[in-house]
């Protein structure tokens, strides 16, 4: 199962569009972000393993991989956060 969000990043004041997939499938459970460039950012899933806790909810016990695209896009934390919040 793929599910799709299209959102937006800002540079500065320019907001350049960003595609977000998150994909369920069979296999060792595990949680990937890729697409990303700092550090701080692959830190991000503990925040959404975080944010389902809080909500009384577990992760699906299935392997989830996010893409965040453009890959050339910088990734800073702050940005980055609130997009992956809504995976």
């Amino acid at each position: 199962m793929a599910g799709r969000v299209v959102t937006v990043a800002f540079e500065g004041r320019r907001a350049r569009r960003v595609d977000v997939e998150v994909q369920l499938t069979g296999g060792t459970v595990h949680f990937a972000v890729v697409g990303l460039a700092d550090k701080a950012v692959a830190e991000s899933k503990e925040r959404v393993r975080a944010a389902f806790a809080g909500l009384g909810l577990a992760l699906p016990g299935r392997r989830i991989v996010a893409n965040l695209s453009p890959a050339d896009l910088p990734r800073k934390a702050a940005t980055t956060t609130c997009r992956s919040r809504w995976l």
